[in-house]
């Protein structure tokens, strides 16, 4: 049997070909595809099983010390210039195939159960499984261009998934939003690449570091363009994984079904611009001022996300913010110069945060049995509460992930946050202060989600508050009205297709952590034991315990505030804080008004744009267009009384052509005298 290096190429190839034949059947046999749903589901679940048994073969076989391997072709070739195309394997991409290919699996799973009784079943499982196979591609990319090609993909599958809905007009607009908004970091990148490429003429990653370390040196380019070049291929990550100001995306992709919100927050999509930077790091590393903009970018999202998140109502919207802040926990140790540390915070949240999603998921599939399909009222946590004794294993996995992203010992979440605040400490020690400060508001608002949702009593069937909310919201009253009439039933837990996927992320939740221990971090070990052994030998017990005891501190502090508010109600922070500072609260209410800002700027000018196009398009183009059309058609009418089927009439009509070009040509020629 050969290694699995040599066939990783085959990852992303399974999940595509199950993707090609079930979207070929929608298009040519739709109906009996759709009538053959669960032969399908089951089918593209295989290939992304075999999948991930070979992602988890090769995690193994880096383990146990082999080498890492590139295979490369030449795609393009133009004298000297020559674009290779290929796949790498070595221990980050080993990590992320079988992170992706799991949370993947898992996904899919849960999503026989979720989308059950969806007309687009078929539909959406094809898109996971491209979705799922561009993101494979990404991850053993060995170069920019290539990674480029697999980032556009991620893209467009992610706009096909969170606007899968099109004919909700919520969906369709984030969809819209998605695309506008990562169109701006991905030009920028692109922008990069090439400007890169002129630099270095090359795609590699070392080689372009390499390249441009020697031209600065030697004053080739000057240093404000590699800087410039540097912070142009920082935007595409900036877009993808949701960093201040690029970041207005994310939240409005809860619009999706709850299974891809899952996904792309955990293991795809967001965690495609963390991985791109973790790659591009021997870059980053020549340019401090690059790293310090990494980082100030990174803490300023961690604390919007947060403080976003303490005042949604919106069980996925405040999760979605949750993921916004973890993914500035990661690109500040990215600007930290740790790479490891925020890859292992990536691996411990993709866990715990796609369990939190998939357990929010079987929360609104439970709500929308009492209250309707209104996501309005469905998401909404004032309607929620006492659902723990309903579903308890909802609720006990939903603890395990709150605890986890706390930052509480011993679980994940305590042992990759903990890093990044230590390197960040040393590296920016302003930037350690508000990731710590956040850390508390994460535990706050976490906790707040849990006791408005699982804890107290149940709000779901209060008329009049479901009234309240609709009008807050803007929705057609009438059409809700409609959907009273019919049979509600009650909350319930979920079925085995969407259980199993919340207990098996609980237990790497717990237990992942202790494969980055400070003292003895195999997860650092496996990415870079040189690093690994450096960190072990320089690891003080008295320098880790004040860092690790503020951290805990803060976040059990926060977790007191939560309970003493939603859950014991011995205070009302209405009243202590909202009323108090009304501005404040508004200010975080309205999202730091920078929705309203891309509305303005970003989405309503790119419509105009696109409005004045189509009337370009219409007017002018088709235009011409039709007036070439008339012209042929008209011209063609009357040459046809010209055909006769003699030679000698046609002959005719050359010869008098001649005589009137030399007649008009001799006219034309200057006289002799």
């Amino acid at each position: 049997m050969p290694q699995a290096s040599e066939i990783a190429w085959l990852i992303p190839v399974f999940p595509l070909i199950g993707a090609v034949l079930s979207g070929l059947g929608l298009i040519s046999i739709n109906k009996k595809i759709n009538n053959s749903r669960e032969i399908v589901s089951i089918g593209l679940i295989s290939f992304v099983g075999i999948s991930a048994v070979i992602s988890y073969k090769a995690l193994i076989e880096q383990i146990n010390g082999y080498q890492s391997v590139e295979k490369l072709f030449v795609w393009a070739n133009a004298g000297e210039f020559t674009i290779p195309m290929g796949y790498v394997l070595d221990p980050l991409g080993s990590v992320m195939l079988a992170l992706v290919t799991t949370i993947t699996l898992l996904v899919m799973i849960y999503s026989h159960g979720y989308m059950a009784h969806d007309k687009g079943y078929v539909r959406f499982f094809t898109y996971l499984a491209l979705f799922s196979s561009s993101m494979m591609g990404l991850i053993i990319s060995p170069n920019l261009l290539e990674i480029y090609v697999f980032w556009e993909l991620v893209g467009m599958c992610s706009y096909l998934l969170v606007g899968f809905w099109y004919d909700r007009d919520g969906a369709a607009h984030a969809a819209q939003k998605a695309f506008v908004v990562n169109r701006v970091g991905d030009f920028g990148l692109l922008l990069g690449i090439l400007g890169l490429f002129w630099a270095t003429n090359s795609f590699d990653f070392n080689e372009i570091a390499t390249g441009i370390s020697q031209s600065v040196a030697d004053h080739s380019i000057p240093i404000w363009a590699a800087l410039l070049l540097c912070f142009l291929v920082f935007l595409g990550p900036m877009a993808k994984s949701a960093q201040f100001p690029l970041h207005v995306w994310l939240p409005d992709a809860m619009e999706g079904p709850t299974p891809i919100s899952a996904l792309i927050h955990a293991a795809t999509m967001v965690a495609a611009g963390i991985f791109l930077v973790a790659r591009l790091q021997p870059l980053y590393s020549l340019f401090p001022s690059i790293q310090f903009i990494i980082a100030l970018v990174g803490t300023i999202t961690c604390f919007l996300g947060a403080s976003i998140a303490l005042t949604q109502m919106d069980l996925k919207k405040g999760l979605a913010y949750s993921t916004v802040s973890q993914l500035g926990y990661m690109m500040l140790a990215m600007g930290c110069g740790a790479p490891i540390a925020g890859i292992f915070h990536l691996v411990t949240h993709a866990c715990f945060k796609a369990m939190l999603f998939l357990g929010s998921g079987s929360v609104i599939h439970a709500m929308e049995e009492v209250v309707g399909h209104q996501p309005v009222l469905a998401q909404d946590m004032r309607l929620m509460g006492g659902l723990r004794k309903k579903m308890p294993y909802t609720s006990a996995t939903f603890l395990i992930g709150c605890v986890a992203i706390s930052g509480i010992p011993p679980l994940a979440g305590f042992w990759s946050k903990d890093e990044i605040l230590g390197n960040a400490f040393i590296s920016f020690p302003a930037f350690w202060f508000v990731g710590l400060l956040t850390a508390g508001m994460t535990a706050f608002y976490m906790f707040r989600l849990y006791f408005l949702t699982f804890e107290g009593d149940f709000r779901g069937e209060d008329k009049e508050l479901q009234k309240e909310l609709l009008i807050a919201s803007k929705v057609n009253l009438d059409e809700e009205n409609e959907e009273e009439h019919e049979e509600h039933g009650y909350i319930h837990e979920s079925p085995w297709s969407m259980t199993f996927p919340l207990v098996f992320l609980a237990v790497p939740s717990v237990i992942i952590g202790f494969m980055g221990l400070p003292w003895d971090s195999k997860f650092a070990n496996l990415l870079d034991p040189e690093e690994a052994e450096i960190a072990a030998k320089a690891f003080e017990l008295k320098e880790f315990l004040p860092l690790a005891i503020a951290s805990v501190l803060i976040a059990s502090t926060g977790i007191i505030i939560a309970f003493q508010a939603y859950f014991a109600k011995k205070i009302n922070l209405s009243i202590l804080f909202a009323e108090k500072f009304p501005t404040i609260n508004q200010f975080l209410s309205n999202k730091w008004y920078l929705d309203d800002i891309n509305e303005k700027l970003f989405v309503k000018g790119s419509r105009k744009l696109a409005k004045e196009v189509l009337e370009v398009d219409s007017k002018v183009v088709d235009g011409v267009v039709n007036l070439t059309g008339l012209v042929t058609l008209g011209s063609g009418e009357g040459l046809k009384y010209f055909e006769t089927g003699k030679a000698q009439f046609y002959a005719l009509i050359v010869f008098g052509g001649v005589i009137l070009l030399v007649a008009l040509f001799g006219f034309q020629s200057p006289q002799i005298t």
